[in-house]
């Protein structure tokens, strides 16, 4: 995709400290530490975002019924295990002191045996149920996930074209792929660690008061400073989330930009400065990314400070009530471990609240695009396609794809069913975008265009763009066969009716010669067979598709003389009977067209046949006679 940076001594490879693109990897964040997953930024609307979220999950109410239940008992059955296991050190304690004072009881193995064992099972119990809580959750969150990329997919089908025009293809991805890996990995990761941190938080609590009520005092007196320190954390970290996964997104679109052009890229030289703006978009990521984990990874250490001066003080006290028998010594081991379990969940709580914010800013995106206007709704009833003759009129049509500009003004015309109506003009005239708007891909502005009379914003879209054949001057075919590529214009027809529209767009002798022939697999970057034969696999995906208006844009620009004439024969006996619109820079083409519209800025200047256009010696002439001449110099 981009050659590696090349280094002072003019060796290839990667930069010191860098990635192996010359730039800091966007995985290698660091994935030691408790915010290694971070990737996210702040939400705009962190509480709406959530709400929405909640929504989506208000479909799994059962199940998340059930996670919580199951998460609450498992940690209740971690919690009670301390204090049982207290009484075993305390009868352990008072066997040793007994032996030590000469008394003939000693240590009570079998009563402690009894407990470990007891314990043992409490524990046993906790993890089946622990697995059970993830195992549903997991289930949610994969559901959620599902729902979340199938909306986007049929989002992207509702969407108008002109907002993938405008919009990054690498910004989509991003959503489809980042954002929603992110709120799944909340769902299923966090989620459970939220409810079973809130449950030992007040577990661990009531366990701790029902052992010593001054000790637990003593022990809560660090939580103050603990909630100081994270929210200082958590306050200077936000800003740094804040443009990760934006750039994630930047750094997808360019190698997605590169990776699809990289022959024009590598022609032109471009490898550098490819590479020097991934280093810049990656910079950026690296930058954020390593001060938010390094501010989220001092939260760790400095909380165990924090919960080490809470030991010690625990310990002084614990120490000078049980020689005054106001405490067992199984009591203040209980203790000591309730103590590290009460900070270590609220600790983990404030990583969640990171992680909340990420997951909130991952959600807000996919909800934005999810959001995102759609193409206007077809009409509740259309008009049937099965009687149309193909009579197409143009009538006073204004468009633009930017309000303050205008592209196409008062454009009419009137077309009959079986006219071969040709579209010329230099480049920029609005020829193209004429036929976007007769299939709908964008509607006009003003005006409007009727087919057989009938507005056609007052057809389905799907019913009027099967009206329509097309051929464009950018070839596209998918990673399937041959046969499949073709039988794209049409998915019923039978494999000898795509040979037989191969045969008719002249491809068949080539495609037999293909190692595998009409089972041979193509795809993008398909190098055993020329763009030209790609647009003939095209021409013949038209013609399969038997349509009753056909739209030409260019459809021969990319084949050389002679199998242009002979698809030009091809394409003649096709339209014949059917409304054609023919877009072409080569005027020699559009001769024998019925009716040729001549655009200049968006108008119609001259409208006539090839002999009466040249007659009038006007724009159409001077655009002729300029391409015989270069002819005649070449």
């Amino acid at each position: 995709m981009m050659n590696p940076r090349s280094n002072k001594d003019g060796n290839t490879g990667a930069m010191p400290g860098r990635g192996p693109m010359g730039g800091r990897g966007p995985m290698g964040m660091g994935h030691g530490g408790p915010m290694a997953i971070m990737k996210g930024e702040k939400a705009r609307d962190f509480k709406g975002t959530m709400m929405r979220l909640a929504r989506y999950l208000s479909s799994y109410k059962l199940s998340i019924v059930f996670v919580m239940g199951f998460a609450v008992a498992s940690t209740a059955f971690t919690i009670v295990g301390p204090k049982i296991l207290g009484k075993a050190t305390t009868k352990l304690f008072e066997g040793v002191l007994a032996q030590l004072s000469g008394s003939s009881e000693g240590i009570d193995f079998e009563y402690i045996g009894g407990i470990l064992l007891f314990t043992l099972g409490l524990y046993l119990v906790s993890t089946l149920f622990g697995y059970i809580q993830g195992w549903i959750m997991s289930g949610v969150s994969m559901n959620i996930t599902y729902r979340f990329r199938k909306d986007i997919a049929e989002k992207v089908n509702r969407m108008p074209l002109g907002y993938f025009d405008s919009t990054n293809h690498g910004e989509v991805l991003s959503r489809v792929t980042n954002d929603v890996d992110t709120v799944s990995q909340t769902l299923n990761q966090s989620l459970t660690q939220i409810i079973t941190s809130v449950a030992s938080v007040g577990g661990v609590m009531i366990m701790m008061i029902s052992i010593n009520w001054v000790m637990t005092l003593v022990a809560l007196l660090i939580v103050p400073l603990s909630l100081a320190i994270i929210g200082f954390v958590v306050k200077r970290s936000q800003k740094y989330f804040k443009q990760q996964q934006d750039y994630l997104g930047h750094i997808n679109g360019h190698i997605e930009e590169m990776y699809s052009g990289h022959v024009v890229m590598k022609a032109f030289n471009g490898e550098a400065r490819s590479v020097e703006k991934f280093d810049r978009l990656n910079d950026t990521l690296y930058a954020s990314a390593w001060k938010s984990q390094f501010l989220s990874g001092l939260m760790m250490p400095v909380m165990g400070f924090v919960g080490n001066i809470g030991y010690v003080a625990v310990s002084i006290i614990g120490g000078y009530m049980a020689i005054r028998n106001a405490i067992t010594v199984g009591d203040i081991q209980a203790f000591i471990q309730y103590v590290r379990s009460f900070m270590q969940p609220i600790t983990q709580l404030a990583n969640i609240s990171n992680v909340l914010q990420q997951t909130a800013a991952a959600a807000e995106r996919v909800f934005e695009f999810l959001a995102q206007a759609e193409e206007v709704p077809d009409a509740a009833e259309s008009f049937p396609v099965e009687a149309v003759t193909g009579r197409v009129q143009f009538k006073n049509v204004h468009f633009g794809y930017n309000p303050e500009k205008t592209v196409i003004n008062d454009f009419s015309i009137s077309i009959e069913p079986g006219q071969k109506v040709a579209i010329v003009g230099p480049t920029g005239a609005g020829k193209t975008t004429i036929v976007k708007l007769l299939m709908r891909f964008y509607d006009v502005t003003g005006g409007a265009i009727l087919v057989d009379g009938h507005d056609i914003r007052g057809f389905r879209r799907g019913d009027l763009r099967c009206l329509f054949g097309m051929v464009l001057q950018d070839t596209w075919l998918y990673n399937d066969t041959v046969l499949e590529n073709i039988r794209y214009g049409r998915s019923l027809a039978s494999d000898d009716e795509v040979v037989t529209a191969a045969r008719a767009a002249h491809a068949d002798h080539f495609i037999r010669t293909l190692p595998d022939g009409y089972k041979m697999t193509l795809n993008e970057e398909t190098t055993n067979i020329s763009l030209g034969q790609k647009q003939l696999l095209t021409i013949a995906r038209a013609i399969l598709a038997d349509p009753l208006i056909l739209i030409l844009d260019e459809a021969t620009s990319s084949v050389d003389t002679h199998t242009e004439v002979l698809i030009q024969k091809a394409m003649d006996s096709m339209m014949k009977g059917r409304t054609s619109f023919v877009i072409a820079h080569r005027l020699s083409t559009i001769r024998n067209a019925d009716l040729i519209l001549v655009m200049k800025n968006g108008d119609i200047v001259e409208t006539g046949r090839h002999d009466e256009l040249l007659e009038k010696r006007g724009f159409y002439a001077e655009l002729y006679n300029s391409q015989f001449e270069h002819a005649q110099v070449d």
